[in-house]
C-alpha cells in the first residue's frame, strides 16, 4: 500500500469516528440539556451537516449555554477537518493526476540493455558511452521528483527501489547484459546479493569509494569492482614523475613495432612556447603528431601555428625509441626534485595513492590537508596563501590538488597560479563539467572522476570496442564493421567528419601501420583508429552499420558485387517500431543475379544470407548510393 493511500485511508476512517462521536454526544445533550430527544440518525445528520458546513437542520437555536459552546467547539472541529483534507488527500491527489506520469516498469520486450542503479556525475558518463553505442539502459531511481525530472530531461528511468526484487525485475534484469550500480558501498552490496538471486548470468559492474570494500563487493557477487579514485591518484602521480621509463607505461602498443601515447609539454621544456612548426618533432625524432589537448579542448591534425604552451598534451605515434626521445624533449631541462619540491594538496583517497605512488618512485613530497591526521605534513586551508608558502609552494615543481570539491579546488588552482607562474598543476574534479573551469583557472592538467568511472564502467560492459586508455583523455578503437570498403582514407574525409584518426589497418595477418591519406581501405580491414570519445562515437555513427543484433554487410560500391558478408544462423529481423531504421532487406545472389525481399517479423535469416539496411533518410549520400547501386 502506498504512502498517499495509507494517508486517505487514515484521515477518511478519522472522520468517521469524529462524526460517530459527534452525534452520540449531541444525542445526549439534546436529551439532557435542551429536552428535545433526538434519534441517533438525527444526531448523525446534524454532525454531517455541521462538518459540511450545508446547515443544522430544524434544532437550532440551542438555549442552553452547554448546548452553544458545543456547536462552536464542533464548529471549529470541522473547519479543521475541511482545512486538513487539502494537504492530505486534495493536493496530493492533484499532484498525481497533473504531474508527469513517471514508468514503474521497463518495457516487457527491452532486451540486452544496462541497468543502472541509481543516477549520479558517474552513471552520466556510463549512459553518455551506451548511447554512443547505441546500447538501450534503464535507470532505477526510487525518488519521484528526481525521477520525474530525468524522465522530463529525456532519459529512459523508471521510479522503482533498486534495493528490491520488486525493482530489479520491473527494470527486466532478466533479459539485461549488465548491471551497473554506485549508490553506497553497503547498499550496493544488498543490490548486488538482489541480482544474483534474480539472475545468475549477468555481468555485475559496482563502484567503491573505498578500496577496501572491494572483497566484500566481490564476495556478493560482482564481476567487477571498480576504485576510480585509486586510478586517479595513480594518473596524476603519472604526471609527476619524469623519467622515460614512467611517461611511456601508458603508452599503447599498435603492432609490434609502432606505439601511441600520451605526452606532456612539462614548463622548462625546451619545446614549450615553440609552435608545432618550429618544434620539428617530426624531423628531429620520426615521432608523429596526430592530435592534441589544449586547455582540455582536443584538436585532430593541429594547425603548425598551433603554441605548444606548458601543460599542452600531444598524442603522438612512433617506435618506442623515438617516443623515449620525444619524451627527452618534453622534460624540464632544470627539472630536479628534492624535500619539498612536489606539493599535494588533500590528503583524502586520492591524495593518498598520489603520495604512495610518489614514494614507490622516490619523489620527495609535502602534503597539505585541512585536517590533521597521520602523514600530512602541513595542517591549514589550502585556500590561503599563508598556508601554501609554508608549504614551500615557491619551490614546488609540481602541483597536485586532489580535494573532494571542485568549487574550492577552482579557487586553490587560482591561488597556486598566483604564487607560483611556472609551477605545473595537475588536478583531480569531480565532474566533467569543471574540467574546463580548471583549465581557465591555470591548471595544465586535469582529471575528472565522472569521466574516469564512466570510461571505466563502459569497458567492463561493452564487447565491440577495445578501449584501450581508459584513464587517459583518448581512446583507441578496432572497427571491423564498417562500410569503407574501396576508398582512401582521404576519400572518406574520416578526420574531418570525426576528428579520428586512422593508425594501422589490420588485413588478415599483418598490421599496416604506414598508412597515409592515400592508402586504400579493403572491406575485409578491421581499423584503428585513436580519437576523443565523441569522435570514435561519431565514426561508428557515421561509417558502422549497427543493430539487428549486430548483422553486418558490405557491398562493393563501384560494382556492385558481394566483397564481403557476414550472418548469423538463427538471428532474427522485424520491421517493427522499435528498431531504428525503417526496414530491411535481404539481398541473395542467384544464377548472376541479384534478387530481394522485404523482411518482415520473425523472418530469420540464415548462413550465406546478405542484410541491407533501408536508412533512415533517403539524403544520406551514402545511403543513396547502395539504393541506386543495388537495389534496382
Amino acid at each position: 500500500m502506498n504512502s498517499l493511500r495509507r494517508r486517505i485511508i487514515g484521515y477518511f476512517g478519522f472522520v468517521a469516528v469524529v462524526l460517530t462521536a459527534t452525534a452520540a454526544v449531541y444525542q445526549q445533550g439534546m436529551r439532557v440539556f435542551e429536552g428535545r430527544p433526538r434519534t441517533f440518525l438525527d444526531s448523525f445528520q446534524f454532525a454531517v451537516e455541521m462538518f459540511t458546513t450545508t446547515g443544522f437542520g430544524g434544532d437550532a437555536p440551542w438555549t442552553t449555554p452547554e448546548m452553544q459552546l458545543f456547536v462552536a467547539v464542533m464548529d471549529l472541529v470541522g473547519m479543521a477537518l475541511l482545512v486538513g483534507a487539502l494537504p492530505v488527500v486534495a493536493t496530493p491527489f492533484l499532484q498525481n493526476a497533473l504531474s508527469t506520469s513517471v514508468p514503474q516498469e521497463a518495457a516487457s520486450s527491452l532486451a540486452d540493455h544496462v541497468v543502472i542503479c541509481s543516477y549520479n556525475s558517474l552513471a552520466d558518463t556510463l549512459i553518455t558511452e551506451l548511447e554512443g553505442q547505441e546500447i538501450s539502459y534503464v535507470l532505477l531511481e526510487p525518488d519521484r521528483d528526481e525521477a520525474t525530472d530525468l524522465y522530463e530531461d529525456g532519459y529512459t528511468v523508471i521510479q522503482a527501489d533498486p534495493v528490491s526484487t520488486d525493482g530489479l525485475q520491473a527494470a527486466q534484469l532478466t533479459t539485461a547484459r549488465a548491471l551497473f550500480i554506485d549508490i553506497d558501498d553497503q547498499v550496493d552490496t544488498g543490490i548486488i546479493l538482489t541480482a544474483r538471486e534474480i539472475v545468475e548470468d549477468i555481468e555485475i559492474v559496482s563502484v567503491v569509494d573505498e578500496p577496501e570494500q572491494d572483497k566484500y563487493h566481490r564476495l556478493a557477487g560482482a564481476d567487477s569492482v571498480l576504485s576510480p579514485r585509486s586510478v586517479l591518484g595513480e594518473t596524476l602521480a603519472a604526471k609527476v614523475t619524469t623519467t622515460v621509463q614512467q611517461e611511456l607505461t601508458k603508452a599503447v602498443d599498435i603492432d609490434g613495432d609502432l606505439q601511441l601515447a600520451e605526452v606532456s609539454i612539462h614548463h622548462g621544456s625546451r619545446l614549450a612556447g615553440d609552435t608545432l612548426a618550429e618544434s620539428q618533432i617530426p624531423e628531429r625524432t620520426g615521432v608523429n603528431v596526430l592530435g592534441a589537448w589544449f586547455r582540455g579542448g582536443f584538436q585532430a591534425a593541429p594547425a603548425p601555428s598551433a603554441t605548444l604552451s606548458p601543460g599542452t598534451v600531444l598524442l603522438v605515434s612512433g617506435q618506442e625509441s623515438q617516443l623515449s626521445q620525444f619524451v627527452e624533449m618534453t622534460q624540464s631541462s632544470v627539472r630536479q626534485f628534492g624535500t619539498g619540491d612536489t606539493l599535494v594538496i588533500g590528503h583524502g583517497q586520492v591524495g593518498q595513492t598520489v603520495s604512495s605512488a610518489l614514494a614507490e618512485d622516490d619523489i620527495s613530497y609535502t602534503i597539505v590537508d585541512k585536517t590533521e591526521r597521520p602523514g600530512v605534513d602541513v595542517i591549514g586551508d589550502a585556500t590561503d596563501e599563508e598556508t601554501l608558502t609554508a608549504a614551500g609552494i615557491e619551490r614546488a615543481q609540481t602541483v597536485v590538488i586532489a580535494l573532494p570539491d571542485d568549487t574550492i579546488a577552482e579557487f586553490v588552482t587560482l591561488v597556486t597560479r598566483n604564487l607560483a607562474p611556472e609551477t605545473e598543476i595537475v588536478a583531480r574534479v569531480q565532474t566533467n563539467e569543471s574540467v574546463s573551469k580548471m583549465y581557465r583557472a591555470g591548471a595544465d592538467y586535469v582529471l575528472s572522476l565522472s569521466r574516469t568511472t564512466g570510461r571505466l564502467s563502459a569497458s567492463r560492459i561493452l564487447d565491440d570496442r577495445d578501449l584501450l586508455s581508459l584513464d587517459q583523455q583518448m581512446g583507441v578503437a578496432r572497427i571491423t564493421d564498417h562500410d569503407l570498403g574501396g576508398q582512401t582514407i582521404r576519400d572518406a574525409d574520416i578526420r574531418r567528419q570525426t576528428g579520428c584518426t586512422v593508425i594501422a589497418l589490420e588485413r588478415e595477418e599483418t598490421v599496416i601501420t604506414d598508412v597515409d591519406p592515400d592508402t586504400t581501405i579493403d572491406v575485409t580491414d578491421t581499423v584503428q583508429l585513436v580519437g576523443a570519445d565523441d569522435g570514435i562515437r561519431s565514426f561508428e555513427q557515421s561509417f558502422t552499420w549497427t543493430g539487428l543484433s549486430r548483422l553486418q554487410f558490405a557491398i562493393h560500391r563501384s560494382q556492385c558485387d558481394v566483397s564481403r558478408y557476414r550472418s548469423n544462423r538463427g538471428a532474427k529481423a522485424t520491421a517493427s517500431g522499435d528498431l531504428d531504421f525503417a526496414g530491411v532487406f535481404l539481398i541473395r545472389f542467384d544464377n548472376g543475379h541479384f534478387t530481394r525481399e522485404i523482411i518482415f517479423s520473425d523472418r530469420p535469416f540464415t548462413v550465406g544470407d546478405i542484410v541491407f539496411r533501408l536508412c533512415d533518410s533517403f539524403e544520406n549520400p551514402r545511403c543513396h548510393d547502395y539504393l541506386n547501386g543495388c537495389n534496382q
